[in-house]
């Protein structure tokens, strides 16, 4: 035997990374866990809303009856975006849902582990986005029926886009303030030596 083949046999071998497929499901039972959970509740409430609440009704406990002027609960329909914007929509709102569905699932499995937030994001978006397509294809609508103060009509699944949108933002500005705190600490080491130099 060489030496070249006793060095060889002698180096600790590194167990191999996982397997890029197995990595992509594990991602992928990680966005589907996360939306399911989302897409659930959602659909829980808005089938309550139907069972118990006639359409254009509300409904708030007894107990809780002061604060109708600013929160109930209440049965609407709304046929455009979230929060009742672009009303009359339907068809192209599902072809959207659709599209950004699968472009979630379809990218979240590239995303680095560090980028939590990124990460999370997009579980948001997702649940918000199924559990929205899901009225969209079953009744042609989606079930509203959050309402507070002036504020358009909402739901769960709008409340977790809006969720998405507000993380993905924030992590956005983390992002930029870490490089800028990072960027101005090499300045700073590569301006102290000079000025050493010339005092």
């Amino acid at each position: 035997m060489t030496d070249k083949e006793t060095r060889m046999e002698n180096t600790p071998q590194t167990p191999p990374p996982a397997s890029q497929p197995a990595a992509r499901w594990r991602d992928l039972l990680v966005l589907l866990s996360g939306a399911g959970l989302i897409i659930a509740f959602d659909q829980y409430t808005k089938a309550l809303v139907v069972k118990h609440i006639p359409f254009l009704g509300t409904w708030l406990p007894p107990e809780l009856a002061d604060l109708q002027p600013y929160f109930r609960i209440v049965h609407w329909h709304n046929s455009g975006a979230a929060f009742g914007l672009f009303q009359d929509g339907n068809l192209v709102f599902t072809i959207l849902a659709i599209v950004a569905s699968a472009f979630i699932i379809a990218f979240f499995p590239s995303i680095e582990k560090h980028e939590w937030g990124l990460r999370t994001a997009m579980v948001f978006q997702l649940g918000g986005a199924v559990g929205n397509l899901i009225d969209r294809l079953r009744f042609g609508y989606v079930i509203d029926y959050i309402s507070i103060g002036d504020f358009p009509v909402f739901n769960v699944a709008d409340a977790s886009i809006s969720v998405g949108v507000a993380i993905l933002l924030l992590d956005v500005l983390l992002t930029e303030w870490r490089e800028r705190k990072v960027n101005a600490g090499q300045t700073e080491s590569h301006t102290r030596p000079s000025e050493e130099f010339d005092s």
